[in-house]
């Protein structure tokens, strides 16, 4: 089982975008190759060719490959529900949710599907290029750890630890992680990357050699910053900006507590005729946006109360009545009724609140979660549409009777009777470059003619050339044993 692990002397150093560029070098070298990562914690999730959901790098990573996202490149999914609490998945299926005091008792017990799914995965491929979380300097964790070293032992997978040096003190970063690392561990490094430089690389030079005089380590290269990212999908929602773009009609997202698969954002933002701004706790709702989206969330009522707490439903209101336009996928579609409620306290406790009243609709949660790619056709255009839903909750009321799409010969979604109001329970629908485009016009965007999807795969292949620019890639790729 052929495999090489990216590992980061802290978090958010860049594992996910230098394994979907590794795993795109590779395929153009023609080597049949697959992402891997045993543990990931994000609400940003995909749903799988197998009926699962999995982390949106790995499947982001997966597109690199050329493959379908399946639920063994990502078999533990946590999702965050409360500052304390997360939900466990286990190889694409939900089967908890646990505290992290708890969670880290049940952590032994995951390796058996971890390396289950690895090698299964491994079995189909000639390399799998395998992603850590957070870093293996925080040995208080090391203990029953599946996501670094843990892993990286267990399946023997070498390993090349990334630092940042964009937030300073990279010496540090890999020299302190040899230092509190046991000899075993360490063992398992074949090298390191410096990650996310910006001007003259040489200027490192020095630094450089240090810290492979220090460790003993081989340095795999420096790779300098590579601002195209911002056009490849987010997975992380401190990662989540407004769009470069300041003229056009400005749709404005609120970013919720738990925002959860705002993937639908991405293709949006590459629009030139639009601007998307990222509303934040405590900013007001831009007075001049011609759209304003409620996203998904992993708690409805608990960012329901959040919005509330900003304003923003007496902001979304005054918007409304100027004759501003709202959407709301998922979570936020479920806001925009007169009720939610939860019986049977799934999301949290149990109860019920008042919606927004945007929407003549009411939502009970329930313990049954779909999750499933779909496809049909908008109501309004004819077009075909396509996405994905991953959502508990039933949704009914008499603006269902104007519906956004029919899927399966289904209404889907609701409508309000000024036609200004929307909800619906589809993620990823932007991403369908026709119904964009017919979307967009019926807010009097003109239509740009861009391919999102083409324009994330030249991406892909320009973060592949960038790397095979910068570091050792035959090097890094010969570790994988």
């Amino acid at each position: 089982m052929a495999g090489v692990m990216i590992q980061g002397a802290g978090s958010n150093v860049g594992k996910s975008l230098l394994v979907a560029g590794l795993c795109r070098a590779a395929r153009l070298r023609g080597l049949r190759v697959a992402p891997f990562k045993p543990q990931n914690m994000s609400n940003n999730a995909a749903v799988t060719v197998d009926g699962g959901e999995i982390g949106r790098a790995q499947a982001l990573q997966a597109l690199a490959c050329g493959l379908e996202p399946h639920t063994d490149m990502n078999p533990i999914l946590l999702k965050p529900e409360t500052d304390v609490g997360a939900q466990v998945v286990v190889q694409g299926r939900r089967v908890a949710t646990v505290k992290a005091r708890d969670y880290a008792a049940m952590k032994p017990a995951l390796m058996a599907p971890v390396l289950e799914s690895f090698r299964r995965l491994a079995a189909g491929v000639d390399m799998v290029i395998v992603e850590g979380a957070g870093s293996p300097a925080e040995v208080n964790l090391r203990a029953g750890d599946i996501a670094n070293m843990g892993f990286a032992r267990a399946a023997d997978v070498p390993v090349v630890l990334v630092g940042d040096i964009d937030r300073g003190g990279v010496i540090a970063q890999i020299v302190g992680t040899q230092v509190v690392l046991d000899a075993g561990d360490a063992a398992m490094i074949g090298g390191f990357i410096i990650n996310k430089f910006r001007g003259d690389p040489t200027l490192f030079d020095d630094g450089y050699a240090m810290i492979a005089a220090r460790t003993g380590w081989r340095g795999f290269g420096v790779v300098p910053f590579f601002a195209a990212a911002a056009r490849l999908p987010a997975e992380d929602a401190l990662d989540l900006a407004s769009s470069h773009s300041s003229g056009g009609m400005k749709i404005a997202c609120l970013a919720l507590s738990r925002i959860a698969n705002f993937d639908d954002l991405d293709p949006l933002k590459a629009e030139p005729g639009v601007s998307v701004v990222m509303v934040r706790a405590g900013e007001a709702i831009p007075g001049d946006a011609g759209l304003v989206i409620l996203p998904g969330t992993k708690s409805t009522r608990g960012d329901l109360a959040f919005l509330r707490a900003q304003g923003w439903d007496v902001d979304l209101r005054a918007h409304w009545r100027r004759g501003g336009h709202v959407l709301g996928i998922c979570g936020g579609y479920q806001m925009l009724g007169r009720t939610v409620a939860d019986p049977e306290g799934i999301e949290g406790p149990a109860g019920a609140d008042v919606g927004l009243g945007l929407l003549d609709i009411a939502t009970v949660m329930t313990p049954d979660k779909r999750l499933t790619r779909v496809a049909g056709v908008h109501a309004a255009s004819g077009l075909p549409i396509s996405g994905y839903e991953i959502h508990i909750g039933r949704t009914d009321g008499a603006d269902r009777a104007r519906p956004f799409a029919q899927i399966a010969g289904a209404a889907e979604g609701a409508i309000s009777a000024d036609g200004r109001v929307t909800g619906s329970y589809l993620h990823g629908m932007f991403a369908d470059d026709a119904f964009r485009a017919a979307y967009l016009s019926g807010l009097g965007v003109a239509a740009s003619g861009r391919s999102y999807g083409a324009d994330v795969e030249a991406t892909l292949d320009a973060l592949a050339a960038h790397l095979e620019r910068h570091l050792d890639v035959p090097a890094i790729l010969g570790l994988a044993r």
